[in-house]
């Protein structure tokens, strides 16, 4: 298991990059804009991990714009905690049988979602190329939210 990135949902872009880039000293290494989701992602490192970052894609900080404006509450602002798998299927298999509820399973074979006891979002991510569509994850619904 290696560790990605932690998502911030943010309210006004300009004032957070301000905070974070001018303020706090991160480095923009990666930006996503989707007109069809109506969302920017911007990926901020670490001075000292920039080039690991541009590499491997982590350690990073993502904010996530939402275009249609928001009000967060109840922690919604705090995305989730994402961490790249060997095999997404087998850990969801685990922790499924360990009790642990599989918000959004891994259909596609690449993504999952999970919360932790105090409702923490994390994001599961396979490694590599998604694996093959696969039974029971293929047809299983979500449950709550991510």
């Amino acid at each position: 298991m290696r560790y990605l990135h932690t998502m911030v949902r943010v309210a006004d872009l300009d004032a957070s990059l301000d905070f974070y880039c001018n303020k706090l000293g991160l480095v923009e290494v990666r930006r996503v804009e989707s007109e069809q989701g109506r969302f920017t992602l911007i990926f901020l490192s670490a001075p000292e991990d920039v080039e690991a970052a541009k590499e491997t894609r982590a350690p990073l900080v993502e904010l996530t714009y939402n275009w249609d404006p928001e009000a967060y509450t109840g922690g919604r602002n705090f995305g989730h905690l994402a961490y790249q798998v060997d095999d997404i299927y087998a850990l969801c298999d685990r922790l499924m049988k360990a009790g642990v509820t599989i918000n959004r399973p891994p259909r596609d074979g690449k993504m999952a979602f999970i919360r932790s006891p105090d409702n923490v979002s994390i994001e599961l991510l396979q490694k590599g190329d998604g694996l093959p569509k696969a039974e029971p994850w293929a047809s299983m619904p979500n449950t709550g939210v991510w």
